[in-house]
């Protein structure tokens, strides 16, 4: 299978995931599977997937690479995590676009959904299934480099195990959003998004924020409003409930408007259900903070001019050339070769 003919499957793929909604058994398994997995929550993600993979989006994405077919396919180990809805995905889309074989280590969070995807891939193409293979009681062997992603705790064991491996290994980061006091009421609608979509369970949703002093955080709360039903969820409310009861028990200053709790902190990262807050004074302050925690970041919603990188309420759909870490896994794979 040639490049041009690769494109064209991941095309079909993008076409056969717009196609899934809330009757799909599939979702219904998954939700089953992992609760946090709501019906609403993986068509977003699936969908966003759905409407990535076309052609001319590939196209776009790849053009400036200059690719060319491998002389011998590297097998890639894919260590994926599962916090969000095919979040994995993308390592699997990389390998494969590019011509290696990929060796598969599913999350135990995201097994139904990526186990989809890999039949549809195998269907729409079976000579692919060459290209694709499952860790044997999750077991890696046999291949040439690995792609892994994991706690700070998890990377460490990374680094030892893959030592003499080629690697691409990323570790928890945290994003968070820039204010000004002059958003708009979309901006904070958007938002809202960026902090609430997936349960705030992702390294791209926001879960801190720069405000210069004087701040009104009113606005905010209202913007929010419309993520109100989301403590009808179980496992949010738990987390919920229990820093409430934490920080009313420790007498910590913090807002409260009834599912989600706001709270002064320099902190870069915030507990579920939990976002902090820290003040400015000037942009020096804010550039400072971004300096300090560079390593940690994985992206920041606001204005260019005072350091944003990603627009309010797209802080979850990211394009097909937004590597997490900022680590290029195309460039990562062609060195392979």
């Amino acid at each position: 299978m040639n490049y041009s003919q690769r494109v064209e499957l991941f095309s079909k793929l993008g076409d056969k995931l717009l196609q899934l909604n809330s009757e799909s058994p599939l979702l219904q398994q998954a939700y089953i599977y992992n609760n946090w997995f709501t019906l609403d929550m993986q068509i977003r993600a699936l969908h966003a997937w759905g409407c990535l993979l076309n052609e001319k989006n590939i196209g776009k994405w790849l053009d400036h690479y200059q690719l060319i077919e491998p002389n011998e396919p590297k097998t890639v180990a894919i260590i994926m995590a599962g916090n969000i809805p095919l979040v994995g995905f993308h390592d699997l889309l990389c390998v494969l676009i590019t011509g290696n074989r990929a060796l598969i280590k599913p999350s135990s969070d995201d097994t139904k959904l990526i186990g989809w995807v890999i039949e549809q891939i195998l269907e729409l193409s079976p000579e692919m299934k060459s290209y694709i293979r499952m860790a044997e009681d999750y077991q890696l062997k046999n291949f040439d480099a690995v792609i892994a992603t994991g706690s700070n705790n998890s990377n460490r064991y990374f680094e030892y195990y893959f030592k003499d491996k080629s690697s691409l290994l990323r570790k928890n980061r945290k994003s968070l959003a820039i204010l000004t006091g002059n958003e708009s009421s979309e901006d904070l609608d958007n938002l809202a998004d960026d902090v609430f979509l997936y349960f705030g369970l992702g390294c791209r949703n926001v879960s801190k924020l720069l405000v210069p002093k004087g701040y009104n955080l009113e606005p905010m709360f209202l913007a929010f409003e419309r993520y109100k039903d989301i403590i009808n969820h179980n496992k949010y409310a738990n987390n919920y409930t229990y820093h409430k009861a934490l920080f009313l028990m420790n007498q910590d200053p913090h807002l409260d408007n009834g599912f989600l709790i706001v709270r002064q902190d320099d902190a870069l990262a915030s507990p579920l259900s939990v976002l902090m807050f820290q003040i400015y004074e000037n942009q020096n302050d804010i550039d400072a903070f971004l300096k300090l925690h560079e390593e940690n970041i994985q992206c920041t919603v606001g204005l260019p001019q005072f350091g944003g990188n990603v627009p309010f309420g797209k802080s979850q759909q990211p394009e097909l050339w937004d590597y997490a870490d900022g680590i290029d896994t195309i460039e990562f794979l062609k060195g392979l070769n």
